[in-house]
């Protein structure tokens, strides 16, 4: 295997979450000035982001560069051009609002950090075998901090939660993420952004795709959002990643059911 010779810069890749925020600070403490941090402003995601976006800049002590498509103002906008929603392998979204604004931000050699947890490594090893011309890090990881460290270490400094995670939601994603295949993820989204999840609804109808599956007797058949039943959720969101990753672990959680 060949060695990759690295450049000295350093690239924390910031999503608006707990993890990636405490991945980022344990990035700055060990490489210091080298580091440059950078957001992707998905033009879909909650109100309250640039908040936290602006306390965590005064915790790391340096700007974040925000970075959005040049394309697309949101996910919607994806969404219409591609007619096309999700498959178990990505979203288009991801693409065009998460990894085009990235192309010519990075270079081999660099140094990323990713806010993935000690939980998640079987995501960064089916990552690099894809990408084996990148070098990543993983300072969760590294630390052995899982999501719960994460958000203690962030109350413990004095830095309110994202919004998202004090209305249920496991991850500060884009309000009705398409990757999420999960009935009470998309219940949360009915109760607390119902303009979203109707708008969702009518573009599944629209394009014939149901971001849900079922397993009835052995068999998985497709749910689509005006067919799930009313009622709140009642079960925990899956895992899901959203950026350079683009993978979700609905999969691997117990069949979903309604």
């Amino acid at each position: 295997m060949t060695t990759i010779k690295k450049t000295g810069r350093v690239i924390a890749w910031f999503s608006c979450g707990a993890a990636s925020a405490v991945a980022t600070k344990l990035a700055i403490e060990k490489y210091g000035a080298a580091v440059d941090v950078y957001y992707t402003d998905t033009g879909s995601e909650h109100e309250d982001n640039p908040r936290f976006l602006a306390d965590c800049e005064k915790w790391f002590g340096r700007k974040i560069t925000v970075l959005k498509s040049n394309k697309f103002a949101d996910i919607w906008e994806v969404f219409e051009k591609a007619k096309f929603l999700s498959s178990p392998h990505g979203a288009p979204c991801t693409g065009a609002m998460k990894k085009d604004p990235t192309n010519g931000i990075w270079n081999i050699g660099d140094v990323e950090i990713f806010g993935y947890t000690s939980d998640e490594h079987h995501r960064v090893e089916r990552w690099k075998v894809n990408n084996n011309e990148r070098i990543i890090e993983c300072t969760l990881i590294d630390k052995n901090f899982d999501k719960a460290d994460c958000l203690g270490m962030l109350e413990r400094v004095g830095i309110k939660l994202p919004a998202m995670y004090s209305l249920g939601f496991r991850n500060n994603n884009c309000i009705g993420c398409v990757k999420a295949q999960s009935i009470d993820y998309w219940k949360r989204v009915r109760l607390h952004f119902p303009d979203v999840f109707n708008r969702m609804a009518k573009l599944e109808r629209e394009f014939n795709h149901a971001i849900n599956r079922v397993t009835v007797k052995g068999e998985r058949l497709k749910v689509f959002l005006d067919e799930i039943p009313q009622g709140d959720p009642t079960g925990a969101d899956p895992k899901i990643s959203c950026g350079l990753f683009c993978m979700s672990e609905a999969d691997s959680m117990k069949p979903n059911s309604i």
